[in-house]
């Protein structure tokens, strides 16, 4: 019986696909992304191990639908396990040699609606830091006039309104007119 399992390492701009059959490695080739959509386009279910890393709940996707098992591998276990030095190929062979070892455990990934979740998430906690990060910039620029910021009078809001009113720094502000 012909087992195949193909360890595929993703890299930014090429994926660096190892096959192994028959306790041998048949090739450990370089891919663009378009030609490996046509490697997966192959009717041949094969099992498919990839390196855990951002793209690789895409690309899982993307082997389950066109009808493989596609499995995803820790990076620590993949480190732990590839020989000599860190490159594309001895990574996709590290992949492949990682899946082998008995009672490995594998991740299993993200479902398209989580990773929408996730992104949203992430985004949220983006303009909740960036808003922090404003409001903190304010504050020290407002200190700068001793116009302190007190959650008593408004917070930066009552902080920012009334004192610009009053501030008298000697400076002629240009009104936009000449």
């Amino acid at each position: 019986m012909e087992n195949t399992i193909v360890g595929v390492n993703l890299a930014e701009y090429v994926i660096q696909v190892c096959v192994f059959t028959n306790k041998k490695v048949r090739s450990n080739t370089e891919m663009t992304p378009s030609e490996f959509i046509d490697f997966l386009a192959n009717p041949k279910s094969l099992t498919i191990v990839f390196e855990e890393c951002g793209t690789s709940n895409y690309w899982k996707q993307k082997a389950i639908y066109l009808g493989h098992d596609a499995r995803l591998i820790s990076a620590k276990l993949v480190s732990a396990v590839r020989q000599n030095q860190k490159t594309d190929s001895n990574d996709a062979l590290g992949i492949v040699q990682a899946a082998l070892l008995p009672d490995i455990t594998f991740i299993s990934g993200k479902s398209i609606e989580q990773q929408k979740l996730q992104s949203i998430m992430r985004l949220r906690e983006l303009c909740v830091k960036q808003k922090t990060a404003t409001g903190n910039q304010i504050t020290s620029l407002l200190l700068e006039f001793n116009l302190r910021v007190s959650s008593r009078n408004g917070g930066l809001k009552g902080a920012v309104n009334p004192p610009w009113k009053k501030l008298k720094t000697g400076y002629r502000l240009n009104s936009g007119r000449r």
